[in-house]
């Protein structure tokens, strides 16, 4: 399995919609960057969120299975507020397509997370495409700020030695081909 370059990924992207919108070069001035870089890239985070907000609803406990989604507030523009010790899901800007022989790793920008601001991601599987979406965590005491539409996240593609049996397209994914902020399904 190898780890693929900035040709291959401009490749896919250009020739097969792996990745779009897609940025030829990286965006640096004045912006957390995005674009592609020397083996990934970087993706952007759109201006919609669902920011967890504790203090809505009667909520007790957090349960994956059964998400509380009044404790969740839609927020839609340029810089979203996250609260103290709290987070925010969001989605890529990108919508990716993943080839039935590559499989992803999203990594969080260092920009925000020297900040105390982290995101956390699941693989991007062979045959799977969509909208990614992203967890934000604010690990400070303090409000923290995300700015939509500039970098969140990198993309490594691995490409496997042959293609999978069977791909995240072939047994129906429950996160396939999501478009918003998609929250935990069963």
């Amino acid at each position: 399995m190898g780890l693929k370059p900035d040709f291959w990924i401009r490749k896919m992207a250009l020739e097969h919609d792996m990745i779009n919108p897609f940025f030829k070069g990286q965006k640096r001035n004045g912006v957390i960057s995005y674009g592609l870089s020397s083996y990934g890239y970087d993706i952007r985070v759109a201006d919609e969120f669902k920011v967890f907000t504790p203090g809505v609803g009667d909520l007790a406990v957090v349960d994956p299975k059964h998400l509380d989604t009044r404790a969740l507030v839609d927020f839609t523009g340029d810089v979203c507020i996250i609260p103290p010790n709290s987070f925010a899901l969001a989605r890529s800007l990108e919508y990716i397509r993943m080839p039935r022989n590559v499989m992803g790793t999203v990594l969080g920008k260092s920009t925000y997370a020297r900040c105390g601001i982290v995101t956390n991601f699941t693989p991007l599987e062979p045959g799977w495409h969509g909208y990614i979406t992203i967890e934000i965590s604010n690990t400070t005491p303090l409000p923290a700020k995300i700015y939509a539409n500039e970098g969140i996240a990198q993309i490594l593609f691995f490409e496997g030695d042959a293609p999978c049996e069977i791909s995240y397209a072939d047994k129906k994914g429950k996160y396939q081909g999501q478009k918003g902020v998609v929250l935990p399904r069963l």
